[in-house]
């Protein structure tokens, strides 16, 4: 059974939506910035993380193609494909230090990728009514 929501409703919705965008979106740009202004930090975080050979020129690619993601993210373009990517890039990120979670005493800023990974997903689920401040 379908029903409408209340214009209040639709606005709080909206504005809760957006509010997740941006959080997101905060953390995702300091990530991406982080692969310029210290790219031997993410070469680090390839192999330790990821088990990835990398350097400087690769983190600065994947960083170029992070930021055109991160910017259509924010800004809601192609939602089903950004809102996905983000959620699929921050998952994986998420899971690939899962060795952090057995010590959780020595690793307690690791567990704060969890709500921000089930607020990628709440966005990706609810990107149709993640309407304001976007590009149609």
């Amino acid at each position: 059974m379908s029903q409408s929501l209340s214009p209040a409703l639709t606005d709080r919705l909206q504005t809760s939506l957006f509010a997740l965008r941006l959080g997101v979106f905060i953390v995702m740009f300091v990530w991406t910035m982080d692969k310029f202004v210290n790219p031997g930090h993410s070469v680090v975080v390839f192999e330790k993380y990821y088990g990835l050979g990398s350097s400087d020129l690769i983190s600065y690619l994947i960083g170029a193609l992070q930021l055109l993601l991160v910017l259509a993210f924010v800004a809601g373009i192609k939602k089903r494909f950004t809102y996905g990517l983000i959620f699929l890039m921050h998952g994986g990120s998420t899971l690939s230090a899962f060795a952090k979670y057995a010590d959780p005493f020595n690793s307690l800023l690791f567990f704060a990728a969890w709500p921000m990974w089930a607020a990628c997903f709440a966005l990706y689920l609810l990107r149709d009514a993640d309407v304001k401040f976007t590009i149609k």
